[in-house]
């Protein structure tokens, strides 16, 4: 199947051949006809499949085939959990719909709020936006959602798990009865298909990837190493194998910005991005990642959802996730729409219970290795792991602390390899910077 043969109109199938692209994922295959059909939509669908394409094409031609509100209030309204996301998306936006007449803008906490302002009172079509800064502009009578006409709320999972669920509830509460309503998820819990009872009528239900389902082009392996030593294994690993480009997940804030210094200091080129980075500092952190100025970003989950890559060749679990499904969102960063990759864990003896957790999951054992020289101490015992909770109807933090991002040393250390050229964006992948006007 190729594009032309969804019913998009020919200013849209113009975007997506000037991006290189004929055929749709699956996911933009079954989800397409059924927006531009009017129905509400249920799509379970991991990050890497295409989902953002999946909506954004037919949302932007039901809208530019409808009329335009003469008070240019906004006619749809798409909620992501994350500035990221909400990033990623706002670009598809505008990529796809540059040869079309519809105005959006990006809705998101961590920037200042005066410039969106401006935006949402000179009128927009599209509204793109993280729940907690969205209910700040209602309360201030920033934006009227009496107009909209189709609903999108994705990686509602992701929401729920990060504690939105009151907000979304407020939100919902102040839209029109009748609308078209599109709800993505990676996974169907209970939760989901609650909060699916009461928004959806009578939904197409599409589901692309199973719960557990990793991607078919990821190598996963795991190294046991004590937990004091992981640091110097993932040393040897990024300089003995000349990795370029490597996402390493940490569990906590305070983690990812140590092992970045860590890195930094072995003259390896290493940011960290977590949710006490400010939006400038989080957008620059996966700028210079991107395009390869970085060559390690050391990020928690969090933090990391919407990160977008094509051909990342790369991903670490320096810790492993406390939920085994995280496992799978993580390693699929990798490995995306028919290219390789490999994911590698490192693994303390802290670590094996949620290790058993993630195999039972996959219904696979993952390969293990060993490293000559970090063998685990057979003396050392397991200790209670944290976990970190993110309370729920609570919002995240303000961010404060600044990035450190340090170019790699120019004597000694690790001088990683550059690619001789920078990869292109899909619709199934997002894009690497910002193409908003009120950052």
């Amino acid at each position: 199947m190729k594009f032309t043969e969804l019913g998009l109109d020919a200013g849209i199938l113009l975007a997506v051949a000037d991006q290189g692209y004929d055929t749709p994922t699956p996911i933009q295959a079954q989800a397409i006809p059924v927006v531009l059909a009017g129905r509400d939509l249920m799509a379970a669908a991991q990050t890497g499949t295409g989902k953002t394409a999946g909506f954004v094409l037919p949302m932007l031609q039901l809208l530019s085939q409808g009329s335009a509100s003469t008070k240019r209030k906004p006619r749809a309204l798409v909620l992501a959990p994350t500035r990221e996301l909400a990033i990623q998306v706002q670009e598809s936006v505008r990529t796809y719909g540059k040869h079309l007449s519809l105005r959006s803008t990006p809705i998101f906490g961590g920037v200042g709020i005066n410039p969106q302002t401006s935006a949402l009172r000179a009128g927009v079509d599209i509204v793109v936006a993280t729940p907690g800064r969205l209910l700040d502009h209602i309360n201030q009578r920033n934006i009227d959602l009496s107009g909209i006409e189709i609903l999108v709320l994705d990686e509602a999972d992701r929401m729920l798990d990060m504690g939105f669920i009151r907000d979304i509830r407020k939100i919902l509460a102040l839209l029109p009865k009748k609308k078209q309503s599109l709800l993505f998820s990676a996974t169907f819990s209970e939760e989901i298909r609650t909060l699916a009872t009461g928004l959806l009528d009578n939904p197409v239900t599409v589901e692309v990837a199973r719960r557990n389902a990793t991607a078919e082009g990821v190598a996963q392996c795991l190294y046991y190493v004590d937990r004091e030593r992981k640091r110097d294994l993932l040393v040897r690993l990024i300089g003995d194998n000349n990795w370029h480009q490597v996402l390493v997940f940490t569990r906590t804030k305070h983690g990812a910005d140590a092992l970045a210094e860590r890195l930094t200091k072995s003259g390896i080129s290493a940011a960290a991005l977590h949710g006490n980075k400010s939006q400038g500092q989080r957008t620059r952190a996966l700028d210079d990642f991107k395009r390869l100025k970085t060559n390690v970003l050391v990020a928690t989950d969090i933090a990391a959802r919407g990160i977008d890559i094509d051909e990342l060749p790369h991903v670490v679990n320096f810790d492993l996730p406390n939920v085994a499904e995280d496992y799978v969102h993580r390693i699929g960063r990798t490995g995306r729409a028919g290219s390789s990759g490999e994911a590698t864990s490192l693994v303390c003896i802290d670590e094996h219970k949620l290790l058993r957790d993630i195999e039972q999951l996959l219904k696979r054992e993952i390969e293990k290795r060993m490293l000559p020289g970090f063998e685990p101490d057979p003396r050392i015992k397991a200790e209670p792991i944290m976990k970190p909770r993110v309370a729920r109807g609570a919002r995240p933090t303000k961010p404060t602390a600044a990035v450190k991002t340090v170019a790699a040393k120019s004597h000694g250390g690790f001088h990683p390899p550059k690619p001789a050229q920078a990869n292109r964006n899909a619709p199934s992948r997002g894009s690497h910077h910002s193409g908003s006007r009120h950052q």
